[in-house]
C-alpha cells in the first residue's frame, strides 16, 4: 500500500512539474527499481527459512556463481515461482505472494552486488584465532588455498594428501605443500551437485596403489543428458591414474543433477560401502529395491557382490543393496573401535540424520521424516513406523551435513571416539558424542569456518577440514584441554 501511494504521489508531482510522459515512465521505473532493491519486507526471514539451506546463509553462492552475468531479475523471479525440479529447486508459487517474490528478488539481487551487506554472522571467523571449546583449546593451520570445491581428502602412506575438487580435478598435495594435478581422471558432469566427489584408498594400497573415486557419470539417451553415481577404480602411478574402470554404476540414470550421495568406506573386513542418493525421485526410488538410488550398497573391492548381502537372493532386488530408505547420504564412516558403519544424510527442510547402518534395514525416507518440503508444505505426517529405523540424532532446522569422521588417536583426547560432521548451511563443525552406539551430546566447533564439505583424520591423527567457495583446507592443531570451569567460545 505504501509503495502504491508513494508512486501515485510521485506521478502527481511530476505532472505538476510539467515532466514529459516518457520521462515520467523512466523516473517511475527507476523508483520501482530502487524500491525493489532496498525495501525487502519479510525477505530476510523468508530467505533464512526457505532458501539458506541450499544457497547459503549469506547468499554467497549467488555471488560466487556470478548469477547476474547472464540472467535478469525476471529470470530470478521465474526460478523462485516455478522452480527447477530436475535440479532440486522447488516451486514457491504457492508459498509466497507475488509481492513476497519481488522482495526476495530484490534482496538476493542486492546481495550479489554487496555480499558483505548480508553477513548476518554473530561471530566473525578469523583463522588466526585461538579457539576454545568445551573441552579443547586449538588453533588452525591453513594447509592449502586456491581450490574451488574440495569434496574429499585421503592420505597416502607417505603423508601426501589426495584431494578431489568437484569441478573434475584430482590433486596430490605433497608434504612440502606442492599442489600437483593428477591425470586421467574420469570425465564428470560437473553440474548441480554432481562432479568429482569421493576418494578412498584400497586397504592394501601400499602393495597395490589402488584408489577409488566416485563421480557423476553422464550418458545421452533419447536426446537427453542423463547422469548417475559411479565408482571408479584405478592405480595411482606417479601423478596419473592407470588401468581405470567403473566397478559400480547406479541405476537408473536420471535427468536430475542432485542427490548423488557418493561417499564410500571400507570396513575392517575389506567390504566397500557406497552411498547413493535418491536422485530427487523420493516417491519411486528409496523404498523400492529394484533400483540403486536412496541406498547404501556393499561390494567386494572389485565391485562384485558379497554372497551374504541381505537382498542377494530376493527376486527383483538389486543384490548390492545393504540398507535402503535413504535420501542423500554424504557421510559414511567406520567406527574404528567397533567396526560398525555410520552415515549421515540430508533431510529436506529439517530432518537431517545420523544413522547406524545395519543390513537389510529400512531407514524410512520418505515414508517417515522429521522434515518438511522446502516450500513449507508437508509430505508425511509420520516420524515413526514399525519396521523403519529411527535416527540416532536428527536436526531441525537442517544443518546440511557433509563430510564425516570419527576422531582417532590421543591428540584430541576429549573428542576421541566421537563423530565430527560438517555443516554446509551454518558453516561449522558439529561434534557428536557417542557412547555405546548412542548419541549423548553435541557441540559446535569453528563457527563460520565456511561451507564444510569434508573432514578427515590424517595418518598421524590430525583433523583436516575442507571448506568450499573459496576452497581451503585447514588443519586443527590442539593446544591443550580447556581448564574446568572456563567458558568456551
Amino acid at each position: 500500500m505504501l509503495k502504491a501511494f508513494t508512486l501515485i504521489l510521485l506521478s502527481f508531482l511530476m505532472y505538476l512539474s510539467g515532466i514529459k510522459s516518457s520521462e515520467q515512465e523512466f523516473i517511475k521505473e527507476s523508483f520501482l527499481e530502487d524500491t525493489v532493491a532496498h525495501d525487502f519486507g519479510n525477505a530476510k526471514v523468508n530467505y533464512a527459512n526457505y532458501c539458506a539451506g541450499c544457497h547459503g546463509e549469506y547468499m554467497k553462492s549467488f555471488a560466487d556463481q556470478q548469477y547476474s552475468r547472464d540472467r535478469s531479475k525476471e529470470d530470478l523471479a521465474k526460478a523462485i515461482t516455478n522452480g527447477y525440479p530436475d535440479q532440486g529447486m522447488p516451486s514457491f508459487q504457492k508459498t509466497f505472494s507475488e509481492e513476497e517474490i519481488d522482495e526476495l528478488v530484490g534482496y538476493i539481487w542486492n546481495a550479489m552486488n554487496d555480499v558483505a551487506t548480508y553477513d548476518f554472522a554473530k561471530e566473525q571467523f578469523n583463522p588466526r584465532d585461538t579457539f576454545q571449546s568445551e573441552h579443547m583449546i586449538y588453533t588452525l593451520e591453513t594447509v592449502v588455498e586456491g581450490l574451488q570445491h574440495p569434496w574429499a581428502m585421503a592420505f597416502l602412506p607417505n603423508d601426501d594428501m589426495l584431494i578431489t575438487d568437484k569441478i573434475g580435478a584430482l590433486y596430490r598435495l605433497t608434504t612440502d605443500k606442492q599442489l600437483q594435478a593428477i591425470a586421467n581422471v574420469p570425465d564428470v558432469v560437473a553440474k548441480g551437485q554432481g562432479g568429482l566427489m569421493e576418494v578412498t584408498l584400497h586397504p592394501n594400497f601400499e602393495s597395490n596403489n589402488v584408489i577409488y573415486l566416485t563421480y557423476s557419470k553422464q550418458i545421452k539417451s533419447g536426446g537427453k543428458e542423463l547422469a548417475t553415481t559411479a565408482v571408479h577404480k584405478s592405480r595411482l602411478d606417479g601423478n596419473q591414474l592407470v588401468d581405470g574402470e567403473d566397478i559400480f554404476v547406479a541405476l537408473p540414470y536420471s535427468t536430475t543433477r542432485h542427490h548423488y550421495g557418493s561417499r564410500i568406506q571400507f570396513d575392517k573386513d575389506g567390504y566397500l560401502f557406497v552411498s547413493v542418493g535418491d536422485r530427487g525421485n523420493r516417491n519411486r526410488n528409496p523404498q523400492y529395491l529394484d533400483n540403486h538410488c536412496g541406498k547404501i550398497h556393499r561390494l567386494h573391492d572389485d565391485g562384485s557382490i558379497p554372497e551374504d548381502n541381505p537382498f542377494v537372493n530376493q527376486e527383483g532386488a538389486m543384490p548390492s543393496i545393504y540398507s535402503y530408505g535413504h535420501r542423500n547420504p554424504q557421510g559414511v564412516v567406520m567406527d574404528p573401535a567397533t567396526g560398525k558403519i555410520w552415515e549421515h544424510e540430508h533431510g529436506p527442510r529439517g530432518g537431517d540424520e545420523i544413522n547406524l547402518i545395519e543390513p537389510g534395514v529400512n531407514y524410512g525416507w520418505p515414508t517417515i521424516s522429521y522434515g518438511i518440503n522446502y516450500n513449507g508444505t508437508s509430505f508425511t505426517d509420520k516420524t515413526k513406523m514399525e519396521g523403519m529405523a529411527q535416527p540416532k540424532i536428527y536436526w531441525v532446522p537442517s544443518i546440511a551435513p557433509c563430510g564425516m569422521s570419527f576422531v582417532t588417536g590421543d591428540r584430541y583426547k576429549p573428542w576421541k571416539g566421537h563423530i565430527l560432521t560438517g555443516s554446509l548451511r551454518f558453516k561449522y563443525v558439529n561434534l557428536t558424542t557417542i557412547e555405546n552406539d548412542k548419541v549423548t551430546g553435541e557441540e559446535k566447533l569453528l563457527p563460520n569456518v565456511g561451507r564444510v564439505r569434508a573432514i578427515e583424520m590424517s595418518n598421524d591423527d590430525y583433523i583436516y577440514v575442507a571448506v568450499e567457495n573459496p576452497g581451503i583446507i585447514y588443519k586443527i592443531v590442539p593446544v591443550g584441554e580447556t581448564p574446568k570451569g572456563e567458558a568456551s567460545r
